[in-house]
């Protein structure tokens, strides 16, 4: 009766260091005659058609690149804030401390700041500007708001006029970039392509340990392919027992893994609860799956 099992060491199958006949997984098991045939999506490669036979490709596939997906932010209460970092808002505060400060010691300078005020007892001399007074003016600039208050020395209306252009020009620049920050979704994906994923060393990527994909990389010729190689090869632990692992590492890893898998793989997972990776970019190569047998087996 024909019988059923699962390949023992739950691989599908690459090339040792002993030579051709070194194969584990399922293609070591069909080369040694210990099973009759494998039906699983065991990806067609020249290597594996030297040892054994493959009936015609039933899918397509290529490797692909998975990532976790940026998460959706929604506008909080501080989000008016996000045009502009934290340093250009403390630059600002300083700014307008600094201007408010200046202001009011060249009015306590100029004579054109002082009035008198006429009094039924005594004549009195008063400066407009005082402490309290230039902040105010200063504020009011600021949020495009006019005041009684103006100065009227010249040395004060540079002030003033400088403290202008400034927040005329930055007033100008915030609110043109709050609208797309509070009303566009924004969804900054940070590798988009394999280039992208092979300049950059923020971001770390494995593949399975053993299997096709492996095998690729390790004999990929095209230097974007063997830079990434090396790169894999000297992490060791970038590299997935299972693709379930490196499925749960790239969800676990807040978006510094990707995992490199079939496209089918990859589409799956991503149409599936929780939905939280995405396939990026095109495939790096194309290959198909098909059925094992033993060399010369009549099951193909």
């Amino acid at each position: 009766a024909d019988t059923m099992k699962i390949v023992r060491d739950n691989t599908y199958g690459a090339l040792g260091q002993n030579g051709e006949s070194d194969w584990d997984g399922m293609v070591g098991e069909l080369i040694r005659e210990e099973a009759d045939i494998a039906i699983a999506p065991l990806t067609i490669t020249s290597s594996r058609e030297k040892v054994i036979d493959f009936t015609k490709p039933f899918m397509t596939q290529g490797i692909s690149i998975m990532i976790k997906r940026p998460v959706k932010q929604n506008p909080g209460a501080f989000s008016f804030m996000s045009p502009l970092s934290e340093e250009i808002w403390l630059s600002i505060v300083f700014a307008y401390v600094g201007v408010s400060i200046v202001l009011f010691l060249v009015s306590r300078f100029s004579p054109y700041e002082w009035r008198v005020v006429e009094n039924y007892s005594k004549n009195t001399v008063q400066n407009d500007f005082t402490i309290c007074n230039s902040l105010w003016f200063t504020l009011g600039a600021f949020m495009q708001q006019g005041i009684d208050l103006c100065p009227k020395s010249l040395s004060g209306r540079i002030v003033g006029s400088v403290w202008w252009s400034f927040t005329l020009i930055l007033i100008s620049s915030y609110t043109a970039n709050l609208a797309a920050f509070l009303t566009v979704e924004r969804m900054i994906t940070p590798i988009k392509s394999v280039d992208d994923l092979a300049k950059q060393t923020e971001v770390e990527y494995g593949i399975l340990a053993g299997g096709s994909t492996m095998e690729f990389f390790a004999r990929s010729k095209i230097p974007v392919y063997n830079r990434m190689w090396e790169f894999m090869t000297s992490r060791k632990h970038v590299f997935a027992e299972t693709q379930e692992e490196g499925i749960e590492r790239v969800r676990t890893s807040k978006g510094k893994y990707a995992f490199l898998l079939e496209s089918v793989r990859n589409d799956y997972t991503n149409e599936r609860l929780p939905c939280d990776t995405m396939k990026i970019g095109q495939n790096l190569n194309t290959n198909g799956y098909g059925v094992a047998t033993p060399r010369g087996s009549p099951l193909k």
